[in-house]
């Protein structure tokens, strides 16, 4: 077991390495992120815990209660405390937020969102009760089209702002752009499902409307990532990584553009390509 060293800030720290390079070892000190478990409290109560980087603790959380449909607007949160310190995050809802966790059909072992696989099935029942009046919204965004130099471009700006990833190569990266291609949110964490729960909060703690804006990801697009996509009512989702089935599945059902593999100067459209202006 490798030693490790003073740590630089909560969610990075140096590890001692042995590199192999042409049949050569070296030894040396690399980067290396933390993942933590994050405790959220609504109204006094445990929701979830949260396994993840412990950066951008409030956009998560935010982002979080967004995508589940306990909140429509960052209107509906009277008070957010983040202690770092406790791996704690609690937030008070306004009064005329009927929320009980009772009502949430959730057992203590879906209470653990890990970084590995996404929501589980109890989650996703709950994210898919929150959207049944989605798919005519989007529906009436079939008019908007971008080119796909802007969405290339844009997937370039991303991962030039994603520093963690391109210090460690150990998290995910996430971003919201408008659709001339100005950046908006960007964020970061382990699991591909938290950067955009990140970006999601980001976006509403600055009081920014998704309407006009696509998302872009490293991660694999699978429906418990594109239905945060539908969550939001965003359009285009892009992402470097490829589509799976169950994503695929759902942008199609509820009118998301959906594309893999935006690299260089290729893409695949896998649903809706009418809004990709050719």
């Amino acid at each position: 077991m490798h030693r490790l060293n003073k740590g630089l800030n909560l969610f990075k720290r140096y590890v001692k390495i042995t590199r192999i390079k042409k049949k050569e070892a070296t030894e040396l000190d690399d980067v290396v992120l933390i993942e933590n478990p994050i405790d959220l409290y609504v109204n006094s109560e445990p929701l979830v815990n949260i396994i993840c980087l412990p950066k951008d603790l409030k956009e998560l959380a935010v982002g979080f209660l967004f995508s589940i449909g306990i909140i429509n607007s960052i209107e509906d949160i009277k008070a957010i405390n983040v202690n770092e310190l406790e791996n704690t995050i609690y937030i008070e809802l306004i009064e005329s937020i009927d929320f009980k966790i009772d009502n949430l059909d959730i057992n203590p072992v879906s209470r653990v969102i890990d970084t590995t696989c996404g929501i589980s099935s109890p989650w996703r029942n709950v994210i898919e009760s929150a959207i049944h009046e989605v798919k005519k919204i989007l529906k009436s965004k079939e008019e908007i089209k971008i080119s796909p130099e802007l969405i290339l471009n844009s997937i370039k700006h991303m991962q030039e702002e994603t520093l963690l990833y391109r210090e460690t190569g150990g998290c995910h990266g996430a971003a919201i752009f408008d659709l001339n291609g100005n950046l908006l949110s960007v964020k970061e964490d382990i699991g591909r499902h938290n950067a955009i729960d990140k970006v999601i909060g980001g976006m509403l703690l600055k009081g920014k409307s998704f309407d006009n804006t696509f998302l872009t990801s490293t991660g694999r697009l699978t429906g418990d990532s594109v239905l945060k996509a539908i969550r939001a009512k965003i359009p285009i989702f892009a992402s470097l990584s490829a589509a799976i089935e169950s994503g695929i599945r759902l942008a199609f059902a509820y009118g998301i553009t959906l594309i893999g593999f935006a690299r260089g100067v290729r893409m695949n459209i896998y649903t809706h390509p009418e809004r990709i202006d050719f």
